[in-house]
């Protein structure tokens, strides 16, 4: 143990020559209680995941560890958790997106491999946005209305809108590696004068 300091808990030893027994000490009496943990949260191959990198932030942070690592490690653990079941929650959100812009799309007809190519680099697009980037920058492009439209659609000014259609027109731009558009002032699918909603706006055409 190190030395307590008035009010803290001990701490793990970590000097240099102690490192490697202290980390493989604590891996030895606790990583079975930390595998039973995650084994209850989640499947066995994400467990086996979430105790490794349970026990890597250990290492990394071997001098913040309490004389009693276990709770310390559960923690660790149920954060560990939590981040995975995010990211697959938002994985399978992207998915499920993608999906539902996909059937509500044509698909292009056989042979023609480039606007097939730029149809699922749109969607993926498109899908990969959050919901009220995705929604602003459709209402204009795909549903034809104009930003003072969709802005009491969306329940906002008119300013706040464009500042939001700017945005996300920003952030689609980013995911296909387009230029993104000059000016936050966009009037209409058919008057923005972006590369990018001409694109968004064939797409939603080829559906009608």
């Amino acid at each position: 143990m190190g030395t307590q300091q008035p009010g803290q808990p001990d701490s793990i030893s970590v000097s240099s020559d102690t490192a490697a027994a202290a980390f493989q000490a604590i891996w030895s009496a606790h990583s079975p209680r930390v595998h039973a943990y995650a084994m209850r949260h989640v499947d066995p191959d994400t467990a086996q995941e979430i105790v490794a990198e349970t026990f890597l932030v250990a290492w990394r942070r071997l001098a913040e560890i309490p004389g009693e690592p276990l709770p310390w490690l559960i923690v660790v653990a149920r954060n560990t958790i939590a981040n995975a079941q995010r990211s697959h929650y938002r994985q399978r959100v992207l998915h499920d997106e993608l999906a539902r812009l996909a059937s509500v799309s044509p698909a292009p007809a056989p042979g023609a491999e480039v606007e097939a190519i730029e149809r699922t680099t749109m969607l993926r697009g498109l899908a990969a946005l959050s919901a009220v980037d995705r929604e602003a920058l459709l209402l204009v492009t795909w549903d034809g209305l104009t930003p003072a439209q969709a802005a009491a659609v969306h329940g906002v000014a008119v300013a706040t809108f464009q500042v939001r259609l700017h945005r996300a027109r920003r952030r689609l731009a980013g995911l296909l590696d387009a230029p993104p558009a000059d000016s936050p002032d966009d009037r209409s699918a058919a008057d923005g004068g972006a590369d990018l909603s001409t694109r968004i706006f064939d797409l939603a055409r080829r559906t009608q």
